[in-house]
């Protein structure tokens, strides 16, 4: 195991293109990542949203309202025989690569109940012994609905580590004010948002809540390609109107002032790697501590149902 300074926590960001519904190739994919990262000297890894077995943009599954169709049915099943059931085969071998490198890892992926029929989006973090801890999005978003279902379980999980506690909220999720501040209630100091977000609103949401949250915002996104699409899906009608690239990344990090520790990358499959100085959560907190000093609990409380 890596021997972890607490001071300094040395990242990599992975922007990469899943293997759009193919659970196997997705998962092969991560793993080189890890290897290739891990032998960096990264002790942090990161992965976008969903990327076993990728987000499927553009997609509507055959559903319309009152309505859906038999080949859209097909396409949805598709999808969730390449899901995941937690604790299977797959989380084994992430579970070994954390062990392997001493690393803590980070990806998002579509999780299936290993009992019901259900998805849902959701994201593991996986510590450097193999242990692992899940978090389901609260809300899908839009007609996400159609695909996965709100959590009923694991809402604001947290992974202790030598840099502070750090956790997770899925894309849109952090549009949930609430929910931001379940989190700071933690303390976290690495926020991990795992999403598909290429808008550029989203860069000024991230850096406010970095200012506002005290801590490191990470932003994982990934990149996908038209033609990264199987050639024989049922839906390629609605895939054919999209452009080439149809998310195109922007992954960053954000420091607790707001400040870019690493600019956004566009349109491209990318490591970003960088080093942050864990003792500025905290340092920042002087002025400014949304759940601490700078709240008014006797006025405002927030009440957490975290099962």
């Amino acid at each position: 195991m890596k021997d972890l300074e607490k001071h300094k926590c040395r990242i990599a960001l992975v922007q990469a293109e899943p293997v759009l519904f193919d659970k196997k190739s997705s998962l092969d994919k991560a793993l080189g990542y890890i290897e290739e990262t891990a032998g960096k000297g990264a002790e942090l890894i990161v992965f976008p949203e969903l990327f076993i077995p990728g987000y499927p943009v553009g997609m509507n599954f055959g559903f319309s309202i009152g309505k859906r169709t038999e080949p859209g049915r097909a396409d949805w099943k598709r999808y969730y025989d390449a899901s995941v059931v937690v604790g299977m085969e797959e989380f084994h071998q992430l579970s070994d690569a954390a062990k392997k490198t001493g690393t803590y890892i980070s990806i998002g992926f579509s999780e299936r109940d290993a009992v019901g029929g259900t998805l849902y989006n959701s994201n593991a973090i996986f510590e450097p012994d193999g242990s692992f801890k899940i978090h389901r999005k609260l809300k899908p978003t839009g007609s996400e609905r159609l695909v996965w279902g709100d959590a009923d379980k694991h809402y604001f999980p947290i992974t202790e580590t030598p840099w502070g506690p750090i956790g997770s909220l899925i894309c849109w999720e952090s549009y949930m004010p609430l929910a931001r501040v379940a989190l700071y209630q933690k303390g976290i100091t690495i926020y991990i948002s795992p999403n598909t977000n290429d808008n550029p609103e989203w860069q000024a949401t991230i850096q406010h809540i970095a200012i506002e949250g005290k801590c490191y915002f990470i932003n994982a996104d990934m990149v996908i390609r038209k033609e990264s699409y199987p050639s024989n899906l049922n839906g390629l009608a609605e895939i054919d109107v999209l452009p080439e690239i149809i998310c195109r990344g922007g992954s960053c990090i954000i420091d607790p002032y707001g400040h870019y520790v690493t600019e956004p990358i566009w349109d491209e499959e990318t490591v970003i790697y960088a080093e942050l100085d864990m003792d500025l959560p905290a340092a920042c907190k002087m002025e400014h501590d949304a759940v601490g000093h700078y709240a008014r609990p006797d006025v405002l409380q927030l009440i957490v149902s975290d099962r």
